[in-house]
């Protein structure tokens, strides 16, 4: 049930956290330790209470599982992405690793794995909140006013929005956070483990499945090229990552 004691529509200066989980025990705990680093927490218990509690909070990140009675996390990031951008970190199983792919593909910014470590989701939490948040940026390549431009794109650094001629693209704080650090380095190619360390904050020695960066580059490419099958713009190189093309 959601505490709804939680609920609050007041201005306040704390980030605040959606926790949607159906084990009352990680709910418990997370809770606990996210209000003691200073964090505004709501807390749902499947995915129908997500949405309802959703709408009326108004996090600035959801803490997702995805096996839920009613609607799964799927459902929910699916309904999410239609209107909103929040990040979403998503909880999913030590072996399932289709989950975690489907729920990126979705639109969740990143994962953890259970059994996790508090710690290690807090660290998460914070990584994915500065990204997504972070305003300030420099760059180089055709910059007016940290505006980038190549051929009909628009990079608008400060405001962090992309257009196409005067058409909006909607992008998630991480698939812009990607964006910027290939497009202010183009032509520069990045390993997937650098992008991983410079967009997603990880340690050189975390192990994680790189296919983060695959999937969130696909994103990319469905929202930015003309035809994301044969990419333009985010190019693989061949051997190392990704780069974005040079920008003259």
């Amino acid at each position: 049930m959601v505490q709804s004691s939680e609920i609050q529509n007041e201005n306040t200066d704390h980030e605040k956290i959606l926790i949607v989980d159906d084990e009352a025990s990680i709910r418990r705990i997370l809770e606990t330790r996210l209000k003691m680093v200073g964090y505004e927490v709501a807390t749902a218990a499947d995915g129908e209470e997500a949405l309802e509690i959703f709408s009326k909070f108004n996090p600035d990140l959801i803490i997702l599982d995805v096996m839920m009675p009613k609607l799964d996390g799927y459902g929910v990031t699916r309904e999410i992405r239609r209107t909103s951008d929040t990040p979403i970190i998503i909880l999913t199983a030590l072996g399932d690793v289709s989950e975690r792919i489907t729920g990126l593909e979705l639109g969740a910014d990143d994962y953890v794995i259970k059994p996790f470590s508090p710690k290690e989701l807090e660290a998460r939490v914070k990584a994915v909140l500065r990204r997504t948040t972070n305003r300030e940026a420099t760059t180089t390549g055709k910059v007016t006013k940290n505006i980038i431009t190549t051929g009909t794109l628009r990079i608008d650094i400060n405001r962090r929005q992309v257009y196409r001629k005067n058409e909006r693209i909607r992008l998630t704080g991480m698939e812009f956070s990607l964006l910027e650090l290939l497009v202010s380095n183009s032509g520069q190619p990045f390993s997937r483990s650098e992008i991983l360390q410079h967009v997603w904050s990880y340690p050189p020695d975390h192990r994680i499945d790189t296919r983060v960066v695959d999937v969130h580059i696909s994103r990319l490419r469905s929202k930015l090229e003309v035809d994301p099958s044969n990419p333009e713009l985010i190019l693989t190189a061949r051997g190392i990552g990704y780069m974005f093309q040079r920008i003259n």
